[in-house]
C-alpha cells in the first residue's frame, strides 16, 4: 500500500464538508478585488486624478498600513487598497482548511478510525493541501478574470491572481507544519496565525524603514511582485520555494510522530492537583493563560508600530483633500493624525475580537472533545462552566485593548513630546472598541447555546466586519448594512466627541446574547459533536 493511498477518497470527503465554506472563501476573495477596482473607476475618471492623490498615498503612515503605492493607475491603487487585506485573509483561509482536515481530525479521532482503514499515512495532509491548493487556484484564476473584466491591464491582472494564490499556498504551507507540532487544533492555528500576523508587522515597518524586512514577509512579496507597475515575475519564484520547503517540513514532520500527538509533547502534569485548579475559573485560567500571553504580546507590538506610523500623518505640512478623503474611507474622521489614528485602533478592535471569539470558543472545543462531560459530572454547573471561561474572554480583551493602547501612545507620544497625553488619548481610542468585542462574545455564546454546530459562525461575523470596515465607504455601501456590524457604532476616537449612548446600547445587545445563549446552554443536550 502506498503512503498515499486514499488521497482522492480523502479529498472528496473534505471538499463535501468545506463545499459551502469554501464556496463563500472563494467567490468572496475573488469578488473584493474585482469591485474595489470598479469603484476607482468611479472615483478617479482621469489621470489627473490619479496623479493628485500619488503623493498622498507615499506617506510613511499610509504605506505603514496598505504597503506601497508601485503604480499610478487604476491597477496600481487597486493593488495598494486591496491587496494587503486580500493576502492576509487567503492566508487565513489556507491555513484554517489544512488544520482543520488534519489537526482537528486527529484530535476529535475521527482520523484514527479512518486510519483503521485504507489509507496510507500521508493521505490527510496531502487531501487537506489538494483541497486547499484548489481553493487557491480558483482564486487566483476568478480574481485575475475579475480585474481584466473591468477593463485592466491582463499582465498586471495575472500578477495580482497570482500573487493571492500563492500566499494562500505559502500559508498552506506553513499550516502544514505548524500541524505537526503539537497536540491541540487550535495551537497549531495559532502557531500559523501568530507567523501570518507577525508578516504583516514585518511588512509594515519594512516598507517605511530598513527594507530588507519587507522581504522576510511573504504579504510583501505579493506587494512586491508589482502588479500594474512592471511587473517582477522572479518574485513568484520565492513563494513556490518557500511552499515547497514548509510542505515538505509538513511530510518530514508527520513521520517523526505517533497519530493524534504532536511533536512537542505536553507537559506532564504533578500527580496531585494542585488546590489553586478546584473552580472552575481557575480550570478556565489554566487553560487560557498561553493564549492570552500570546495575544498579549501581539497587541502590544502593533500598537506600538502604528503608533510610530502615525507620526508621519503629523509631519505632512500641507495636508490634501485627497488624503482626508482616503482617510475617511479608511474610518477615521476629524484631524489628519486623528484619523489616522482612529482607523489604526478600529483595526486594532477587530484584532482584538479575534481573542475575544478564540477564547469564547474554548467553551465549544471543551464539549467537542468530550472533556466537559467530566467536569459537569461534579458539582459545577453549566453555567458557572461557561462563566469561567468568559471572564477571560470578556476581561482578556480589555487588557489587549489597553495594551495596544498604552503602547502605542508612548510611541506616538514619545515623538511628539506629549507622552501623558497621548497615552490618555490613545488608551481611550482603543477601550471604545471593547463593547463592539464584546457584541460578537455574545453573539458566540448564543450560538453555543441555542445552535452549537454553527457557532464558528462568529468567524463569519469578524470577517464581515472587516471587509465593511475596509472597503464599505469606498464601494458606497447603504449606511443601513454597514451599521450591521457593530464596530460601526464606536465612536471614532480621537477625533470625534465621546458620546456614551452607543456604548451602552452595545454592552446591552452582548448581554442579552450572551443571557439567551446561557438559558440555551442550560436547557439543550450535551455534548453535541
Amino acid at each position: 500500500m502506498s503512503t498515499f493511498t486514499g488521497t482522492r477518497a480523502l479529498a472528496r470527503l473534505a471538499l463535501r464538508l468545506d463545499r459551502v465554506r469554501l464556496t463563500v472563501w472563494v467567490l468572496g476573495l475573488s469578488v473584493m478585488p474585482m469591485g474595489t477596482a470598479a469603484n476607482y473607476f468611479k472615483l478617479y475618471p482621469t489621470q489627473a486624478d490619479l496623479e493628485a492623490v500619488r503623493g498622498v498615498l507615499s506617506n510613511p503612515s499610509l504605506v505603514a498600513m496598505e504597503g506601497p503605492l508601485y503604480g499610478v493607475s487604476i491597477g496600481g491603487l487597486t493593488a495598494w487598497k486591496i491587496g494587503v487585506t486580500e493576502f492576509i485573509l487567503v492566508g487565513l483561509m489556507s491555513l484554517l482548511t489544512v488544520v482543520r482536515h488534519t489537526r482537528t481530525e486527529e484530535e476529535t479521532g475521527r482520523l484514527e478510525l479512518l486510519r483503521a482503514t485504507v489509507i496510507g499515512r500521508y493521505a490527510p495532509l496531502s487531501a487537506a493541501l489538494l483541497v486547499t491548493t484548489l481553493a487557491n487556484v480558483l482564486i487566483a484564476l476568478l480574481t485575475a478574470l475579475g480585474l481584466m473584466a473591468t477593463g485592466l491591464p491582463v499582465a498586471g491582472s495575472v500578477a495580482f491572481g497570482l500573487a493571492t494564490g500563492l500566499v494562500g499556498l505559502l500559508f498552506a504551507g506553513v499550516a502544514a507544519a505548524a500541524a505537526q507540532l503539537t497536540e491541540s487544533a487550535r495551537a497549531a492555528s495559532g502557531i500559523a496565525g501568530a507567523v501570518l500576523g507577525g508578516t504583516y508587522l514585518l511588512r509594515a515597518v519594512g516598507d517605511t524603514g530598513p527594507t530588507w524586512l519587507s522581504w522576510l514577509a511573504p504579504t510583501g512579496w505579493g506587494l512586491a511582485l508589482r502588479p500594474y507597475a512592471h511587473e517582477r515575475w522572479w518574485v513568484a519564484a520565492l513563494f513556490l520555494v518557500f511552499a515547497a520547503l514548509f510542505t515538505a517540513a509538513g511530510y518530514a514532520l508527520s513521520d517523526r510522530r505517533d497519530v493524534g500527538a504532536g511533536l512537542v509533547p505536553p507537559r506532564p502534569g504533578p500527580a496531585a492537583g494542585s488546590p489553586a485548579l478546584r473552580s472552575p475559573l481557575a480550570l478556565a485560567w489554566r487553560l487560557q493563560r498561553g493564549l492570552l500571553l500570546a495575544w498579549c504580546v501581539a497587541l502590544a507590538l502593533t500598537g506600538a508600530v502604528m503608533g510610530g506610523a502615525a507620526h508621519g500623518i503629523a509631519g505632512l505640512e500641507s495636508p490634501s483633500q485627497q488624503l482626508t478623503d482616503v482617510l475617511e474611507r479608511m474610518g477615521g474622521s476629524g484631524a489628519l493624525t486623528d484619523a489616522f489614528l482612529a482607523a489604526i485602533y478600529g483595526i486594532i478592535g477587530m484584532l482584538a475580537a479575534a481573542y475575544t471569539i478564540q477564547a469564547t470558543l474554548r467553551l465549544r472545543q471543551e464539549e467537542a472533545s468530550g472533556r466537559v462531560e467530566a467536569l459537569l459530572s461534579t458539582p459545577v454547573g453549566r453555567v458557572r462552566w461557561a462563566a469561567g471561561h468568559l471572564v477571560f474572554a470578556l476581561l482578556g480583551t480589555a487588557l489587549l485593548l489597553a495594551l495596544a493602547g498604552v503602547t502605542g501612545g508612548l510611541v506616538y507620544g514619545a515623538q511628539s513630546h506629549d507622552v501623558g497625553g497621548q497615552v490618555a488619548r490613545l488608551l481611550g481610542a482603543a477601550m471604545v472598541q471593547l463593547p463592539a468585542a464584546w457584541v460578537l462574545a455574545g453573539l458566540g455564546v448564543a450560538l453555543l447555546g441555542l445552535a452549537p454546530r454553527l457557532s464558528t459562525l462568529t468567524w463569519a461575523a469578524l470577517i464581515v466586519s472587516v471587509l465593511l470596515f475596509e472597503l464599505g465607504a469606498l464601494f458606497g455601501l447603504n449606511q443601513y448594512l454597514l451599521d450591521l456590524t457593530p464596530f460601526a457604532h464606536v465612536p471614532k476616537l480621537p477625533g470625534e466627541a465621546f458620546t456614551i449612548v452607543p456604548i451602552l446600547w452595545l454592552t446591552l445587545v452582548a448581554v442579552l446574547l450572551g443571557a439567551a445563549g446561557l438559558a440555551g446552554l442550560r436547557r439543550r443536550d450535551m455534548p453535541v459533536t
